[in-house]
């Protein structure tokens, strides 16, 4: 039977620019908010590490301690990403068919899994923090700081939930400015808030998490008016809240490829900082705190533009507009790989830069100095891979999204982080990221070349039939 199609709540102007705007101009419209909001975003962890590293008596103790929260924060971030990664695109491929009904179905069901996510892994993660807090490389010295800061943070799980997972439906109809304004009202506020909780009312680490937590509830406000209002082409509905087990079950296809790239990050932060704290002790600990910040600032960007895209991608897969398909990814792939080159070569070139803005310790900015270039080297060809990633994802290709998602930290990265250090000592944690980027990458091209003609070939038999 035909699904029945109807007329989006909205102004459906919106959403069908993105199968008929020049594009190169739409790329650009789509992806330069997207870079921005995810810029914006990663300021919520690092404003938070600059101010904490610079506390008074203890910041270098409190910026590791903190660190080694990191994990958990990005269990908790994955956990968003798998229903609003895994549901935006299929919304989107729904847009291009003109099915609303059936995107505010996906959209509603994100919205149930988010609430029961939230609730376990509040409950979860504060019962056993301190445990698992140990497991992640604290030490006696620093579990304290770990444990002031996460116990605060979870308290904002929902905020973050319904921030981050839902924002992906804003700019999966084509609205990329709203999505990044959800980012920028919570991480201006959290950046006015944080130097008055931690030094002017003397909370300490407890502060940062506060500021985080309330800044946090504003972008899920806002995210949530907007997605309830006349101007989103689809609409938060009650009745598609209740769980469909078809529809979670598509939305989990799709959504388990970015939660376990979110996840793996975390069990990644676990290996390394384990392995520094075991090899190395609580200095070479912080220079993965400090690192794993400068990360972020170097693949956000790239992860802005591939994201961002994505709805260009969906949307015109789902119309059939398969030649705007393979145009947005020629371009996309270029701008992000001449991003990676441009970002890890000024960490490579000039580390102490990075370096001082995160502690005043000179050993620690001497350490982090002398191992960054090793650890950056692999990152320069990165945004080949995170373009393959997402345009798999924007495809709706569950399977062949999954395996890349595995290929780099779960296949590689995670054995040899554990391996090396066995033969090169300490240094061997830092060697083996370099290594797992470059193999990963090459895997991934010729995955790509292989499955991506299939993929589009079958589209256009399908067209034909219809």
């Amino acid at each position: 039977m035909e699904t029945v199609k109807k007329k989006g709540p909205g102004s459906i102007k919106q959403d069908e620019k993105l199968g008929s705007a020049p594009l190169g101009k739409l790329i650009i419209e789509m992806a330069l908010p997207a870079v921005a909001a995810q810029i914006i975003n990663v300021l919520y962890n690092i404003v938070d590490r600059i101010y904490i590293g610079h506390i008074h008596g203890y910041g270098d103790m409190a910026l590791t301690g903190v660190g080694v929260t990191f994990p958990i924060l990005m269990v908790i971030s994955a956990f968003s990403a798998f229903a609003g990664m895994g549901g935006a695109p299929l919304a989107s491929i729904q847009l291009g068919k003109k099915n609303y009904e059936k995107a505010e179905q996906i959209l509603g069901n994100s919205v149930g899994m988010l609430l029961i996510f939230s609730v376990i892994l509040t409950v979860v993660f504060s019962v056993f923090k301190n445990p698992i807090l140990y497991a992640f490389g604290a030490s006696d010295t620093t579990i304290v700081y770990a444990s002031q800061y996460i116990s605060i943070y979870l308290l904002g799980t929902i905020f973050v939930q319904f921030a981050v997972g839902l924002n992906t439906y804003i700019s999966g109809q084509g609205n990329a400015k709203t999505a990044m304004l959800s980012v920028l009202i919570g991480a201006v506020t959290n950046i006015v808030l944080d130097p008055i909780f931690i030094f002017v009312f003397g909370m300490g680490v407890r502060g940062a998490a506060l500021a985080t937590i309330i800044s946090q509830a504003l972008s899920a406000v806002w995210v949530i008016r907007f997605l309830t209002s006349k101007k989103s082409v689809i609409r938060i509905r009650k009745k598609y809240v209740r769980l469909n087990a078809k529809t979670v079950g598509s939305i989990a296809a799709l959504g388990v490829s970015p939660f376990i790239m979110q996840s793996t990050e975390s069990l990644v932060m676990i290996t390394l900082n384990s392995g520094l704290q075991k090899y190395g002790g609580d200095l070479y600990v912080g220079t993965m705190s400090i690192m794993s910040s400068i990360m972020q600032l170097i693949i956000v960007p790239v992860q802005g533009v591939s994201q961002g895209v994505q709805p260009i991608m969906s949307y015109n897969y789902g119309a059939g507009k398969l030649d705007r398909v393979k145009g947005t990814f020629i371009r996309v792939v270029s701008v992000c790989l001449a991003a990676t080159i441009i970002l890890a070569g000024i960490a490579i070139t000039y580390p102490s830069i990075y370096a001082k803005v995160f502690t005043a310790n000179t050993d620690l900015i001497e350490l982090t100095c002398s191992v960054m270039p090793i650890y950056f080297l692999g990152i320069t060809v990165f945004g080949i891979q995170m373009t393959c990633q997402s345009t798999f994802l924007a495809l709706g290709e569950a399977k062949v999204s999954l395996i890349i998602a595995l290929l780099r930290k779960v296949i590689l990265l995670i054995p040899l982080a554990i391996i090396l250090p066995k033969f090169m000592g300490v240094m061997g944690v830092y060697r083996a990221e370099p290594i797992a980027d470059f193999s990963s990458v090459a895997i991934t091209v010729i995955l790509f070349i292989i499955t991506a003609k299939k993929i589009l070939r079958n589209e256009q038999k399908n067209d034909m039939i219809e």
